[in-house]
């Protein structure tokens, strides 16, 4: 079951685990909102050592202000970037 829906704003997940991981840097700490449940999916991180990938994991759509990304960003403040990622690197806010 996921434990967010469409609207829920959260944080990403700070980390750099020294195995395979899907989550970009440049989001890692900033906060977004969820636009969208993609799915449930084997986990990518494990699967890539060989792993079942599971538990399964929800997988979002998360919107962020580009101001939220970039600290010196120029362009018009209603710019977002729409990226996934899965719920294990997705916190409260």
């Amino acid at each position: 079951m996921a434990k967010y829906q469409r609207g829920d704003r959260v944080r990403i997940r700070v980390g750099v685990p020294p195995t395979h991981f899907r989550t970009p840097e440049y989001v890692q700490g900033k906060r977004g909102r969820v636009e969208t449940l993609c799915g449930v999916f084997p986990n990518p991180e494990s699967l890539a050592y060989g792993g079942d990938g599971l538990p399964a994991q929800p997988l979002y759509t998360i919107e962020f202000s580009q101001t939220e990304l970039w600290a010196n960003y120029k362009g018009p403040t209603t710019d977002t970037l729409l990226i996934d990622i899965y719920e294990h690197w997705l916190e409260n806010i």
